[in-house]
């Protein structure tokens, strides 16, 4: 099986309170509305939030940004509610989270220069 495209579904219990937070406070691209959703740009991936079918919280979205301590300053100044601060894991990477309308988690990730999901593994240590 060879996976073409992927995204991630949100049906949220109020729509237009969703769209407006993908939208407007989180500041994702539109990639194309079709009546009943939205489809967001989120990096190489989608994310649709549908305004049809029944609600379905939960769930997980991991979006990587840059500078994830720029981004959360960005969305303070939007007015979102930051559910917890920047900071570095113990695994190396930097994250924030942030909780939409209905309850997901959003979590955006700033991957060091040096860590490994930076690294060619087919490189050796002295070619990095």
């Amino acid at each position: 099986m060879e996976i073409l495209a992927s995204r991630v579904l949100l049906r949220p219990a109020d729509y237009p309170r969703s769209l407006s937070f993908y939208r407007d406070a989180i500041g994702l691209a539109i990639a194309r509305e079709y009546g009943a959703g939205t489809v967001f740009y989120a990096g190489q991936s989608l994310i649709e939030v549908a305004g049809h079918g029944p609600p379905s919280a939960g769930g997980t979205l991991w979006l990587q940004v840059r500078d994830v301590y720029e981004t959360q300053a960005e969305l303070r100044g939007r007015g979102v509610e930051i559910a917890r601060e920047a900071r570095q894991e113990p695994w190396g990477l930097h994250e924030m989270h942030v909780t939409d309308p209905d309850g997901v988690t959003l979590i955006f990730v700033q991957v060091p220069r040096n860590h490994p999901l930076r690294r060619d593994p087919r490189l050796t240590d002295d070619e990095h």
